[in-house]
């Protein structure tokens, strides 16, 4: 049987020029742990986002960002100052054999410094450059400031989380927090350099790329939008749960332990889900009179639609531990749930199992640490970390000496130049 730690990742043979902030680093990641040789270059003393908290052992420091260290695995990393005549050359020739560069600057900031893609691909025509920005590099509000936060709003997604009017009246919109417009812009920039890679395939040409956050997030609003155009129906926000025209029942509920379960009870309620609903709650002795035969009724049931998920559920829920809840619920087929902490996540059975949790080495701290894993098992070109986030110009001499060629004294002088 074949080792999977020798096999090589599915990306395995391409070279990334990453050029990323915050905004873009996850698209790296991912392209890098599906084995592209990933080189993130960062301006002199390292990229911001080193500074972005927590740290280990809360120590403040650009080498033990918590955060740097997630979003830059399986990256090598140089540092380069793009604003200098000798930084411009470097790069130039770093790209003239690159498969795909990333970037996230400004509009219009590259093409000032003639690193953009049409001066780019006259070297390189098989060269694939992605600009992922805010809004992309046309339109009203290219050049607007925005944040996480901003895009949440902007791109309507917002719109749909928070706390319905029974629950908080006159509530506000919430966003959901862990940079999801950050993460969602990557994750389109990633299937659109991967459609582009199949391109290049296909034609033997590369392609420029322009990629908005905003636009991403546009494209997430799930329903709303569609709902909007073709019923002229405006989509409310639900307390924890999906928005909807009109007001649903509940669907989440707290558990003896203070927990919450999620229960996706209402839209199923048919008589054979009720019967099983019921013989689930009796085996506890808490069915009530839910094995009355007239819950076989499709009226009766609609009826008492507000008697079983509050009443019924919401007491059988209440009476135990969450887990305990969950698990019954899904011997049967049920969609629930217990609404767990992210840090709940690391005790999780199943995820053990398929073995997502990986130790990452970190060789100058002497230490391993745990990093969550691949959202796919690959049996053929396997996802791998294949080395922690780089230190600042860890690869400087690696890369400028050992695949540009310049010697140890040039690569000195370039420091003392503030190049690299």
């Amino acid at each position: 049987m074949t080792d999977p730690r020798t096999l090589r990742g599915p990306l395995t043979g391409l070279r990334i020029l990453e050029l990323a902030d915050q905004t873009g680093q996850f698209c790296g990641k991912l392209l890098g742990d599906l084995g592209a040789d990933v080189v993130k270059i960062e301006p002199l003393g390292g990229e911001p986002n080193r500074h972005v908290g927590p740290f280990l052992d809360d120590v403040p420091h650009p080498e033990r960002s918590l955060s740097f260290w997630y979003y830059n695995t399986s990256k090598r990393g140089i540092t380069l100052n793009l604003e200098t005549a000798d930084g411009r050359e470097l790069f130039r020739r770093l790209a003239a054999t690159a498969d795909v560069i990333l970037e996230t600057y400004r509009p219009d900031f590259l093409v000032s410094l003639g690193l953009d893609y049409e001066s780019l691909r006259k070297q390189n025509s098989r060269l694939i450059m992605c600009s992922l920005t805010p809004f992309g590099q046309t339109g009203p509000w290219r050049d607007y400031a925005s944040s996480d936060l901003l895009h949440m709003a902007a791109g309507g997604a917002m719109a749909s989380c928070g706390y319905d009017e029974a629950d908080v009246p006159n509530a506000p919109p919430i966003a959901p927090g862990g940079g999801n417009a950050w993460h969602t812009g990557c994750h389109f920039a990633y299937m659109a350099i991967m459609a582009g890679l199949v391109y290049r395939t296909v034609s033997g040409r590369g392609q420029y790329i322009d990629a908005s956050i905003h636009d991403a997030c546009a494209l997430t609003t799930e329903a709303a939008v569609a709902n909007y155009i073709y019923r002229g129906e405006v989509l409310r926000r639900q307390t924890g749960r999906h928005h909807a025209a009109a007001p649903t029942p509940r669907t989440q509920f707290r558990a003896k332990d203070g927990t919450y379960v999620c229960a996706l009870v209402a839209g199923r309620l048919n008589p054979r889900y009720v019967k099983e609903l019921a013989d689930l709650l009796d085996s506890y002795g808490m069915a009530g009179d839910l094995t009355d035969p007239k819950y076989q009724d499709p009226a009766v049931i609609a009826a008492n639609t507000s008697h079983i998920i509050d009443d019924l559920v919401a007491k059988f829920i209440a009476s135990l531990p969450a887990e305990e809840v969950y698990h019954a619920a899904q011997k049967r087929g049920f969609t629930w749930a217990a609404v767990r902490a992210p840090e709940a996540l690391l005790d999780d059975a199943h995820l053990h199992d398929r073995g997502f949790w990986k130790k990452v080495e970190h060789p100058e701290l002497g230490r391993s640490f745990v990093y969550p894993g691949e959202a796919a098992i690959y049996n053929g070109s396997p996802w791998r970390i294949s080395r922690r986030a780089p230190l600042i110009g860890e690869h400087n001499t690696e890369i400028f000496c050992g695949e540009l060629g310049l010697s140890r004294s040039e690569l000195c002088v370039l420091a003392e130049n503030r190049v690299i």
